[in-house]
């Protein structure tokens, strides 16, 4: 019994994080630098995080610096920035690069809003697919006669208090992940 809630547990904190990993990449008014972390750059033949060649710092709030370590790289990590689907554009001054977090038009901050609300209810359907297999888990024990029905019950008690936990969090981080959206 305890192993089901454990792994019940452990799958729903799997959703969260994908959930935050997910408003990560949704950009905001403010430089965030793990806005770059899926974003690869050519490294000796390798694809390597932009994150993993560089140090990236927030400079005035709306702007990332990002500082090779490898002076070489700088063509390279510029390329892989235009080219990905962030809408940012670096620019090059010295040995380092700066990237500028574009305002959001109101129109954008809508879209970017729709795009955290799917993420955040993909999320709530996974942790509700979730408690669903452990409910089915729980019934086959009570079946097998590995559990009283006494015991079904406050397992399934237990599950629905870790199911709501789980989508209290998902709603919390979309409401704070559209604060900062909305915000100027």
């Amino acid at each position: 019994m305890e192993i089901l809630l454990k792994e019940l547990t452990e799958k729903m904190e799997k959703s969260v994080t994908a959930l935050k990993n997910a408003f990560n990449k949704i950009r905001t008014g403010r430089a965030n630098p793990a806005i770059l972390d899926d974003i690869n750059v050519d490294y000796y033949g390798n694809p390597t995080p932009i994150n993993q060649t560089s140090n990236i710092s927030v400079e005035e709030g709306r702007s990332l610096v990002i500082s090779p370590w490898d002076k070489n790289l700088i063509p390279e990590i510029e390329k892989a920035i235009l080219s990905s689907d962030l809408g940012l554009n670096p620019s090059t001054s010295g040995d380092l690069i700066r990237v500028t977090m574009p305002a959001l038009t109101e129109e954008t901050r809508q879209d970017y809003i729709k795009q955290a609300r799917a993420e955040a209810e993909n999320s709530r359907i996974s942790i509700r697919n979730v408690r669903r297999d452990a409910n089915n888990s729980a019934k086959d024990m009570q079946q097998s006669s590995e559990i009283s029905e006494d015991d079904l019950r406050r397992i399934e008690d237990l599950i629905q208090k870790e199911t709501d936990k789980f989508i209290s969090i998902v709603d919390s981080d979309l409401k704070n992940k559209e604060s900062d959206l909305l915000e100027i």
